[in-house]
């Protein structure tokens, strides 16, 4: 429930005076609002009923992900004590979703990083990892949607796990990789096969980067959040069918690996958005399949952890649904 004035304020000192309490479940998102100024960072309520503004609990905050990111443990901090105390909660419907990160300085992607992908492609399993990039210009929000290229008709989908890195590092060894990682988030990789594979020299940069081709989202769940980003059930439906269905123990390099094997090569400034599983899932991508993406077709996505049976299963990193629009 919306509060305002006086009681907001009081709500809000009361809140500042809280104890610490660490968060198990921190979903830090990016929204717009019709009554607010910008973009504002916020945290998902712990019922789920909608959004803790952040910045409004305190001014002081950066209002952008990266911003806040680069401050590391002094906004993390402000973030678990808003998500202790009871504040005001702004309901789904008054809120827009961004992309929980948005220009970051590289999306660096993976390529064939399943070994059931690979099976099902009947092709040999990486002896190392295959990078590729998308510009950070193809980010588009969870619920955004996606605009298909009038000269393509290839256009499939692909859900990925993605890895936020949270400060600098160079050369990281494997065994210190997590401690880079600020958190994690749901990635669509959408890609025009027929630009990616047999226009534009072969080259896969043009076809992976179109504008609207990487939405992310909804949140970026913070790295204690998740117990193994290794044994998430991700999974794709499109226009309600089940269309890709498979599990992150199928990675063929986990995040460690491929943030020490990239650190040795490209990682060099502050905030960095790491789309590192950029290769399908098992059963099909739209590259298997037919048809492609097609117009009005609604899209879910979603990665699940899993829980015990006494407590409910839903998404640790969120869904997000996609209509597919057509660029005139």
């Amino acid at each position: 429930m919306l509060v305002s004035g006086r009681r907001l304020l009081t709500a809000l000192l009361q809140a500042r005076k809280g104890p610490f309490q660490p968060s198990r479940d921190m979903r830090l998102v990016q929204f717009q609002a019709p009554h607010l100024v910008g973009p504002h960072l916020g945290l998902e309520s712990g019922n789920g009923e909608g959004i803790i503004d952040l910045n409004t609990y305190d001014p002081t905050l950066p209002k952008t992900m990266i911003q806040f990111l680069e401050e590391g443990e002094a906004t993390l901090s402000v973030a678990r004590r808003a998500q202790a105390a009871q504040l005001p909660v702004l309901p789904w419907s008054e809120v827009t979703l961004l992309a929980p990160v948005t220009r970051p300085d590289k999306v660096v992607c993976v390529g064939m990083n399943y070994v059931d992908h690979c099976k099902e492609q009947n092709v040999p399993v990486p002896k190392e990892p295959i990078i590729f990039s998308k510009f950070s210009s193809s980010i588009v929000g969870p619920y955004d949607e996606i605009v298909l290229p009038p000269d393509s008709k290839e256009v499939d989908w692909e859900v990925e796990l993605a890895v936020v890195i949270g400060k600098k590092g160079k050369h990281i060894k494997a065994t210190d990789a997590l401690a880079y990682v600020a958190g994690f988030t749901v990635a669509h990789d959408v890609s025009a096969r027929d630009w990616q594979m047999r226009r534009n020299g072969r080259q896969w940069l043009l076809g992976k980067t179109f504008d609207t081709f990487c939405p992310l989202g909804p949140a970026l769940v913070t790295r204690d959040s998740i117990a193994d980003p290794h044994n998430l059930k991700i999974y794709c439906r499109v226009n309600g069918q089940v269309v890709q269905n498979s599990n992150t123990n199928q990675m063929v390099f986990k995040t460690e690996e491929l943030i020490a094997w990239v650190s040795r090569r490209v990682m060099k400034s502050s905030v960095r958005l790491k789309n590192l599983v950029s290769s399908s899932t098992r059963w099909c991508d739209g590259f298997l399949a037919s048809p492609a993406l097609k117009i009005g077709h609604p899209l879910l996505l979603s990665l699940i952890q899993p829980l015990p049976p006494t407590t409910t299963q839903r998404p640790c990193l969120g869904s997000g649904g996609k209509k597919v629009e057509l660029l005139q």
